[in-house]
């Protein structure tokens, strides 16, 4: 039975489903989810990130953490831990940049956060330089000084969508017919989460909530907060939740988001803002939200794109410069996708998300 069949079965059994309860079986289903069957990374998958674009951005990251963490005194040990890290490149790459920090590497207990057994084997044979862990969920990380980087991780986590209708809300879902899943709307409902929305929307209008972020963002925060460290949450978003951003991606082509379930990846773009507050809320120190393609500059990625440039002629040149115009321009991903940076109460801000 394929995921869809098996969906539609569920469906006519048990009513219609969130947009979460669909993104979650889509990507996780235990036999037929997307990342739990396939590597969707590269030119043979379906998406690229910035990590596999070019070697320049781990490097960075890696430096940037770095320096959070002698601007911390250099606690020993600490916990070096990414959220959803696909192949281990970025990791590598942070390792590579930093294995002349004095001190760094025996200090760090590298954690890989991650539930796909596929990629777990790819991470493996690509984290070499520091033996990693792995861990299924943010919350199993080590009660310890935290130092972690999630790039494209909560844009993967489920949604669920609600358009406002008069003082009250109706749940966007996936029901079924005859030809297959499509959208429906629940009833009129209040939905307390959402009670501050009234006043900057209108009747009509769609928003997202990513209740799934609260508690693995909250695991984050709480050890920067009791034990020190910082984070970097970079992925494509904006501030402020507003209007359907569910898509699906293909062979690195968009598709229609029920369309063969299980086949493509499934995301959203990430709000920010509830990110934030949740971090101040624990009492860490929050930076502006900054455009990946600024915060990369501010670390120095035009003058690595030059050294670099010394080595390379032809066809190899001419890729180096479209990765860092695609990392850095921003009609590319320089714009699209934002960086917010997080240190404990009191710390210096993270290289970079700072003027």
């Amino acid at each position: 039975m394929s995921l869809q069949d098996a969906l539609i079965a569920r469906i006519r059994s048990a009513g219609p489903m969130t947009v979460a309860d669909y993104m979650a079986e889509c990507l996780w289903h235990p036999t037929s989810g997307y990342y739990s069957t396939r590597d969707p990374l590269g030119a043979g998958g379906d998406f690229t990130t910035a990590p596999e674009i070019s070697q320049m951005f781990g490097e960075l990251v890696g430096l940037a953490m770095a320096q959070a963490w002698l601007d911390q005194g250099a606690p020993a040990p600490f916990t070096l831990a990414e959220l959803g890290p696909g192949r281990g490149t970025l990791m590598a790459d942070v390792l590579r940049a930093t294995q002349r920090v004095p001190g760094f590497h025996a200090a760090a207990r590298v954690v890989l956060v991650e539930a796909s057994e596929p990629l777990r084997a790819e991470q493996a044979a690509c984290v070499t330089d520091v033996a990693p862990n792995w861990a299924d969920r943010t919350e199993d990380l080590p009660q310890a000084p935290l130092f972690l980087v999630a790039n494209e991780f909560f844009d993967a986590l489920p949604i669920r969508q609600f358009l406002r209708d008069g003082d009250g809300w109706r749940e966007r879902l996936i029901a079924a017919n005859e030809d297959g899943l499509h959208f429906a709307l629940g009833p009129a409902s209040p939905q307390p989460a959402l009670q501050h929305r009234l006043a900057d929307t209108r009747d009509g209008d769609l928003v997202e909530l990513c209740e799934a972020a609260h508690p693995a963002f909250d695991a984050v925060v709480s050890r920067i907060a009791a034990h020190g460290g910082a984070a970097l949450v970079i992925d494509y978003g904006g501030w402020h939740s507003l209007g359907d951003t569910l898509q699906a991606l293909k062979a690195h082509a968009p598709c229609p988001p029920l369309e063969d379930p299980g086949q493509a990846d499934l995301t959203a773009h990430v709000d920010f803002e509830p990110l934030a507050q949740m971090a101040q809320a624990a009492g860490c120190a929050v930076a502006p939200l900054t455009p990946q393609g600024v915060f990369l500059e501010r670390l120095g990625i035009t003058a690595r794109a030059q050294t670099l440039a010394r080595n390379l002629a032809g066809p190899a040149l001419d890729d180096h410069i479209a990765a860092h115009r695609r990392l850095t321009h921003p009609q590319e991903m320089g714009n699209l996708f934002k960086v917010l940076g997080l240190v404990a109460d009191g710390a210096a801000p993270i290289a970079g998300t700072s003027s």
